[in-house]
């Protein structure tokens, strides 16, 4: 695979269907809206498709970048250059697998300009994909910020009653950070000459200039996470955007943000990152807990699941700065699998929002006795959000509350404090919706799921379950590329004189041989 472009072809691919619906297509009949329709899901299903191969052909046993594209570009070492790792395969899959979801959930939903609702999904597909297969700073940064466009379009025209405001709100916010993080990349490359991502990771930057490029980059990927204070545009984003929309905010935009602190904040810059671990542990902490109790009071299901992804994103957060193995792990782990859980709670919105058209939980209400296909479908992901043992979410959550335990004692109470209001807010919605007699008119002749969004569901079900019994495939993938930013990390503050000591958080394995041998 090696001879084969194989990141270009899966990133751009979509493109091409973009380009298809636009040249070939005209939106003048039904017929040809699902002519567009099924261009644009065969265009996202080939591509999953083909970046599947990247799992297959995935060398586990190295730390290095692999299916590395590099070609030159503008000039003064600022290259066309693609290449993925542990840490960033799996969010190239995730990517392809969910848009495929997301085209099948605006089937019936979106009318009107479907065509052009099509096109802008296929162009933020690819921004996506290049967001975590960049290995040059500056198409990064494009691929980064690429992606705000479609995304501001699908709110602002396809989205709710309030959908300029919500939209003008994310654009705006998100991009004020990026403007910090472009200024912070001007600097990297005058400091280092270059603009290579590999290189600059070996690359040393003065203990004053890592905390100003530290925070320029936190500035950034803190409003896309987003974390406490930044996260006032998430809620008003996913109550206007269409259910598609919010499937890519949750499941996918929010982690462009985990990406970049373990890519660049965390590799980059580990000085500044000691520095800063306080000050990331207790916007953590504040988000975990005041996030909950937000969401335990909202009457809107989007606005409240939209909470609790600032307050699941916030153990993400925590683990990536505990600056080990098990954070690590715990982290990436709970980012793909909050992508996949939080992504099926906002279709399962939808799909009793297509019915009644309202999202308030008073207006619900014995959904069982009319839709059970759907309350056994909104009982599992609806556990895996809480954190069940034998679900994807139990996983991620697990690994860094250890990892946060063994850095911070109050960071972990604050933790374990959120996972059990999580199961409060969860449960009270699941209970006020699903369960109850079923009183009001309205839902007495509500139909339950058909087969189309059984088929959108139900692959999700199985990953939740499959990964949640057994994540070794996960940690395959990610080990060796965490092992290698742990082990860089610890030898630069070594030589920083900050560590004179063996790490207190040892590897998993180490971890598992030390409780085996004393046992």
């Amino acid at each position: 695979m090696s001879e084969w472009p194989i990141l270009s072809i899966v990133t751009f691919f979509p493109l091409l269907g973009a380009l298809l619906i636009f040249l070939l297509i005209k939106e003048d009949s039904e017929q040809s809206k699902n002519n567009i329709r099924n261009i644009a899901l065969m265009t996202s299903g080939a591509t999953f498709l083909i970046s599947l191969l990247l799992w297959v052909f995935f060398d586990n046993t190295t730390a290095d970048m692999q299916f590395v594209e590099n070609a030159s570009w503008l000039g003064g070492n600022i290259n066309y250059k693609m290449g993925v790792d542990g840490i960033s395969m799996l969010f190239v899959i995730l990517t392809t697998f969910l848009l495929p979801f997301c085209i099948l959930a605006s089937w019936k939903t979106v009318k009107n300009n479907v065509k052009e609702f099509m096109i802008a999904f296929l162009v933020l597909e690819t921004f996506l994909i290049g967001v975590f297969s960049s290995l040059d700073l500056l198409v990064f940064y494009i691929f980064f910020e690429g992606g705000l466009i479609p995304l501001y379009l699908i709110i602002g025209i396809w989205g709710g009653k309030n959908r300029v405001y919500a939209s003008f709100k994310f654009f705006l916010f998100t991009l004020l950070g990026s403007v910090l993080m472009l200024l912070a990349i001007m600097a990297m490359y005058w400091d280092a000459g270059t603009t290579d991502i590999v290189e600059l990771l070996n690359h040393e930057f003065p203990a004053q200039m890592q905390t100003w490029l530290w925070l320029a980059f936190f500035a950034s990927f803190a409003v896309k996470m987003p974390m406490w204070p930044f996260h006032t545009w998430l809620p008003d984003a996913h109550v206007q955007a269409p259910t598609a929309g919010s499937v890519i905010l949750a499941g996918l935009s929010l982690k462009m943000g985990g990406y970049g602190f373990i890519r660049f904040n965390l590799a980059m810059f580990p000085e500044a990152s000691d520095d800063m671990q306080t000050f990331v542990f207790v916007l953590s902490a504040i988000a975990i807990v005041y996030t909950s109790l937000v969401a335990m009071m909202q009457k809107d299901m989007k606005k409240l699941i939209a909470y609790s992804s600032v307050a699941h994103m916030a153990f993400v957060t925590a683990g990536i700065f505990t600056a080990s193995t098990i954070g690590l792990q715990g982290a990436i782990f709970q980012m793909l699998s909050h992508g996949i859980v939080s992504s099926a709670l906002f279709l399962c919105v939808g799909v009793i929002y297509d019915r009644m058209h309202t999202r308030e939980i008073s207006a619900y209400g014995g959904l069982v006795h009319r839709m059970p296909y759907y309350a056994f479908i909104f009982m599992i992901f609806t556990m895996a959000n809480v954190g069940l043992p034998g679900t994807v979410g139990f996983i991620g959550e697990v690994l860094t509350l250890a990892a946060m335990f063994q850095v911070s004692t109050w960071m972990a109470l604050f933790a374990t404090t959120g996972v059990i209001l999580s199961a409060g807010y969860a449960l009270w919605l699941y209970r006020r919706v699903i369960f109850g007699e079923l009183e009001k008119e309205s839902l007495r002749d509500i139909l339950d799921m058909d087969k189309r969004e059984k088929y959108i569901l139900v692959p999700m079900i199985c990953i939740t379950i499959f990964f949640g019994f057994y994540p070794q495939p996960i940690f395959n993938v990610t080990s060796v590329s965490i092992d290698h930013l742990i082990e860089n990390n610890r030898q630069d503050m070594e030589a920083a004189g900050r560590l004179s000591h063996e790490p207190r958080i040892k590897t998993m394995d180490a971890a598992g041989e030390a409780a085996a041998t004393t046992h």
